[in-house]
């Protein structure tokens, strides 16, 4: 089959990926569906898979892709060949067992991802658990790929998490990658003021074509004064971040008495210096987030499907152009999402 591999572990990761047309079709195991591509969507997690993961023994070649929607073509043991023939979305986070002492607080599952811990969906195609799978029966899989991961993400994060209700304000930063602009839909579908910032200017214009209530240039300043005039001086009631440290002290000013941080990634850096003075004395939350169980996941797909949510897509390429979205996304020249339509020859 075809597939767009990451050969060996690098920085930068683009030397390093391939198209190839022989690569081995994937078998189901008991509990799987084997799924024939239609499209699938790249994530800043696909970098990572390249660069290497601490704690995680990626093997090389890696079919990295953690959002895809296809139709299925085989099951594997235990699993209803109903299945068969019906077009499906992935949820790529798998929960893990996990056992809970006696009397020990449940806590959120730990989870194998699909596209990270084994093989992804950048490839015709993939096997994921039947139980992590959502059919989406007409709906266009270029459209549904873009959707999956970034909207589940975002939507547990600002939902499940940090408890978004309509009518806040809420901040969103780096808009331009998935998570962020799948906020900036969340957020407006629940009817929340935004602010949403960018190093560029460009970006910030298409946000708010897209209906960003207030845009703010992030030229390295402390761009917190902007964000606080743009709020009658009382900030904001929820700030979406996965930019990380470069941003972590403007992100927590920004914040109003009572108000929470959600954080989902740490593109540039895990090791944020915070003010623990600001969050204890203005009561703030700081709460974290990764993926997204199956009940959130039909929540947010349930959207996509009424048409009341739709992701935003940069660039839809053929699956032979795959070093050309890798290029694009480590670049950060995209604008939504990076999506491979193994329709096209």
């Amino acid at each position: 089959m075809r597939a767009i591999t990451i050969e060996r572990q690098g920085t930068p990761v683009l030397p390093n990926v391939a198209f190839v047309s022989n690569h081995p079709d994937p078998v189901a195991q008991t509990g799987e569906v084997v799924v024939r591509t239609e499209a699938s969507a790249l994530n800043h997690l696909d970098l990572w898979v390249g660069r290497g993961l601490p704690g995680i023994d990626i093997r090389y070649p890696a079919i990295s892709g953690s959002d895809g929607a296809g139709v299925v073509e085989g099951v594997g043991q235990g699993v209803d060949p109903a299945w068969i023939g019906r077009r499906v979305l992935l949820n790529a986070a798998v929960p893990k067992p996990d056992p809970i002492l006696p009397g020990a607080r449940p806590a959120p599952a730990d989870i194998h991802m699909i596209g990270e811990h084994g093989p992804g969906c950048l490839a015709e195609r993939f096997t994921a658990p039947a139980a992590n799978l959502v059919e989406i029966g007409d709906a266009d899989p270029v459209a549904a790929a873009a959707f999956g991961l970034t909207h589940l993400t975002a939507w547990r994060m600002m939902v499940t998490q940090a408890g978004l209700r309509a009518g806040m304000c809420v901040l969103i930063t780096g808009i331009g990658g998935g998570v962020a602009l799948a906020a900036l839909a969340i957020a407006r579908h629940f009817g929340c003021e935004t602010i949403v910032t960018s190093r560029h200017a460009w970006k910030l214009e298409r946000a708010r074509a897209l209906g960003a209530s207030h845009a703010v240039l992030d030229q390295g300043q402390d761009w917190s004064r902007e964000v606080r005039q743009l709020t009658g001086r009382r900030g904001v009631d929820l700030c979406v971040d996965s930019v990380g440290k470069a941003i972590h002290g403007p992100c927590i000013k920004s914040l109003a008495r009572g108000g929470t941080f959600a954080t989902c990634g740490a593109t540039t850096g895990p090791d944020a210096t915070t003010d623990l003075t600001r969050i204890f004395w203005n009561q703030l939350r700081v709460v974290g987030s990764t993926m997204g169980d199956m009940r959130e996941f039909r929540e947010v797909v349930s959207l996509f499907r009424s048409g009341a949510i739709s992701p935003t897509i940069d660039r839809v390429f053929a699956p032979s152009e795959g070093r050309d979205a890798f290029a694009r996304l480590e670049a950060g020249e995209q604008f939504g999402k990076l999506v491979v339509d193994w329709r096209k020859a």
